[in-house]
């Protein structure tokens, strides 16, 4: 691939500390006229599956580029770090599930390398920073244009870190799907697809395995069987305060507050099961 002036990152690395400044240094110094993009530094620490998700969810909507994600509990150990070429861009990042996903959005993988090349990295590889001691600097040359299999020896893509597949499970009356992902509004997103909304009624029901109770003057109803929501396309379709599940801009199902946060209502974090019913 070409020379790609663009490199995105993508990390759990919090904005108090110095380590995207750091990362970004490296790549500064090392190719000073890439533009980066940050698409967040704000994944919850050691959340590979959030981290993935953002990332698949993102990059299609980058220019075609570099793009790093680090969310990187094994930092260290026998992990391997990788870079994967795809149609529409390349990924770089540890092997452990956080990449696969984002590929699949780019086209699918059509080479991986394991990163080794020590003239690649930093002279010094820190055991707990390889964002800025291995992924950064490999971006850097990548988006100067040099060639991918310089970085390291190929590897098999069958052979990379997959996450287990979320579950979703569909009947006759609705479907129970995985949390994926709450965002910065609380709102919750589900792992199934938009498409098992249709044919559901105007009027459904959540139904959580915790859901907290609602404040006393909120009339909106709820029972053991759930809560009432609207099915809708957008979180105005609910009346203020009310529960609204809709299809969200990834094309998933979320669940949403008009005005409020679905996530303290329902009670639920990534990885709970929640169940929509017609």
């Amino acid at each position: 691939m070409p020379g790609t002036p663009w490199i995105s990152l993508t990390t759990d690395y919090g904005l108090t500390d110095g380590f995207v400044a750091a990362c970004h240094g490296v790549i500064a110094r090392l190719a000073p006229a890439a533009r980066v993009i940050d698409v967040t530094h704000l994944v919850p620490p050691a959340d590979v599956r959030h981290g993935a998700a953002v990332l698949a969810q993102t990059v299609a909507y980058l220019p075609v580029g570099v793009h790093v994600a680090v969310v990187d509990p094994g930092v260290g150990t026998a992990r391997r770090g990788v870079a994967l070429a795809a149609p529409d861009g390349l990924l770089i990042g540890p092997d452990n599930g956080l990449l696969p996903d984002a590929a699949d959005a780019l086209g699918g993988v059509t080479a991986a390398v394991e990163l080794t090349n020590p003239a690649w990295l930093a002279p010094r590889v820190s055991g707990t920073f390889h964002g800025r001691d291995v992924f950064a600097p490999v971006a850097a040359r990548l988006a100067l244009g040099a060639s991918l299999h310089e970085a390291g020896p190929a590897i098999d893509p069958a052979g990379l870190v997959r996450l287990p597949e979320p579950i979703v499970a569909a009947d006759p009356a609705g479907f129970t799907a995985e949390v994926l992902t709450v965002d910065h509004f609380g709102n919750v997103q589900l792992a199934a697809a938009a498409e098992l909304l249709d044919g559901l009624a105007p009027t459904v029901r959540v139904s959580a395995p915790a859901a907290a109770p609602l404040p006393a003057p909120e009339p909106v109803e709820q029972s053991a069987s759930g809560r009432v929501a609207v099915r809708g396309r957008t979180f105005g379709d609910a009346r203020p305060g009310g529960l609204v599940v809709h299809p969200d801009s990834a094309g998933r199902v979320a669940v949403a507050v008009n005005g409020g946060r679905a996530v303290d209502r329902l009670g639920v974090r990534p990885g709970d099961l929640v169940r929509i019913s017609g």
